[in-house]
């Protein structure tokens, strides 16, 4: 997999550059699992937090402000940009518009400093069949001092038919209810204006509808993000979440959590469930 060391990116027009580059090539994609897939690793140094931008992404999830280290879901939007740039180029076999999160992994190894500086790296791993269609798996990873201080896994579908069967996944006892969340119909774009993220089934009903959902549809990064910040997790973490059902907007939600498990609940339907899991160092990779 060959490197390639940008010397700029993750502003906000270079974002609205990819997603529209993306938006125009989505309808010449033709998406499935043996498809071939850009290998290149985008690599940024020199990655400084906009501080401002951290505090509006505390307020938006749940996170107290102020604090000196990143939340755990932070360098994900740090590493957007790489991902969009990615899954934007033509060579990539998913079509960006409608790509829906399925699900994310995250390893940390200690705390990140918010005045830290950074070096970024971004590839797609690999495609694989789901029973809707076809994933791509994408990897994020920061490094300070040469040494990797997180990573994450994310996996993005992108739904068409398919002959892939439904796997069957072992399924637990309901957790406790902690909280009852209300969520207004403008989260998606309030996440999405301090992510860039700006994938239109999370804007508005209308073009929510154009993918196939009945309202809007909160981001699968806000929703594991508003968990962890009720649950709280160690410095050294790992964090598995499957985006099991779409969060609609607006709605009401109930945080259940138990232990180091948690989900996120409409009716009685699981939409999120994840589990937070103490990292020791034998776990880094």
């Amino acid at each position: 997999m060959a490197d390639r060391h940008l010397s700029r990116t993750g502003t906000a027009p270079g974002q609205v550059r990819s997603l529209a580059r993306g938006a125009l090539l989505s309808p010449f994609k033709q998406p499935r699992p043996d498809a071939r897939f850009p290998r290149t690793r985008l690599v940024l140094s020199g990655v400084r937090v906009d501080l401002a931008r951290l505090a509006a992404y505390e307020r938006v999830c749940g996170f107290p402000t102020g604090e000196d280290a990143l939340p755990l879901t932070y360098p994900h939007v740090l590493g957007f940009p790489l991902a969009m740039r990615l899954m934007s180029d033509r060579r990539f076999p998913l079509p960006l518009l409608g790509l829906v999160h399925t699900s994310v992994e995250i390893s940390r190894y200690t705390a990140l400093p918010a005045t830290g500086e950074y070096e970024l790296a971004v590839c797609v791993d690999g495609l694989a069949p789901h029973r809707r269609g076809t994933e791509a798996t994408v990897v994020t990873e920061a490094r300070a001092g040469g040494e990797v201080v997180w990573e994450s896994r994310s996996t993005y579908l992108a739904r068409h038919r398919t002959d892939a069967r439904p796997s069957h996944g072992t399924e637990h006892a309901p957790l406790p209810v902690s909280a009852e969340w209300r969520l207004g119909g403008d989260i998606g774009r309030r996440y999405g204006a301090v992510s860039g993220d700006r994938n239109p089934i999370h804007l508005y009903p209308l073009t929510a509808r154009l993918f196939g959902f009945r309202r809007a549809v909160a981001h699968g990064m806000w929703t594991v993000a508003r968990c962890l910040a009720a649950h709280g997790t160690p410095e050294a973490v790992l964090v598995r979440a499957q985006f099991r059902a779409p969060v609609l907007l607006p709605g009401t939600v109930e945080y259940a959590a138990d232990g180091g498990r948690f989900e996120l609940r409409s009716g009685e339907r699981r939409c999120v469930t994840g589990e937070v899991l103490p990292l020791t160092s034998r776990g880094r990779r």
